[in-house]
């Protein structure tokens, strides 16, 4: 059976300004960055952490033409679904540290019952909602979400 989740992955628009916002502001480390021929293989990783997240541009070999096309235009609109949850030792000083890195937030620090959470914005438009994670564990952390461009949740840590 499996005994790991390796990779996840958000559509972004354009990889080098993902690879800044990412890695430049949010402080994640480039996995891999490779020219595989038909696509740019691009992975990222919380310092420290071997889950990978690879942004990836909507088209081929996966979509042909015009579902690529549908794809950026959802992103843009933020509807794509999908959401990276980073947890930190103290949200308050991570949300301050990261605005003062130009980081777009749609949620202030927040008290809630599972810990403290707020909400920011990737520079492709995708926009937060106020949906709160229902997420509960046994410990109490402090927590920030990023709504991303892929399909599923993700949850990874922020060192």
């Amino acid at each position: 059976m499996f005994n790991a989740l390796l990779i996840s992955s958000i559509y972004v628009l354009d990889q080098d300004k993902a690879l800044d916002f990412y890695v430049g502001k949010l402080g994640l480390e480039v996995n891999t960055d490779q020219d595989l021929g038909f696509m740019r293989w691009l992975t990222v990783n919380v310092p420290g952490d071997s889950r990978q997240i690879l942004l990836e541009t909507p088209g081929a070999p996966a979509l042909d033409g015009k579902t690529a096309e549908q794809v950026r235009e959802l992103v843009t609109k933020g509807a794509t679904g999908g959401n990276l949850f980073f947890t930190t030792d103290d949200c308050r000083k991570t949300y301050n540290e990261l605005r003062g890195r130009g980081v777009e937030f749609t949620e202030e620090p927040t008290e809630r019952p599972y810990g403290i959470d707020c909400g920011l914005r990737d520079p492709f438009g995708k926009r937060e909602t106020d949906e709160v994670s229902r997420h509960h564990r046994a410990r109490r952390q402090d927590r920030y979400r990023h709504r991303g461009a892929g399909s599923g949740r993700y949850q990874t840590r922020l060192e």
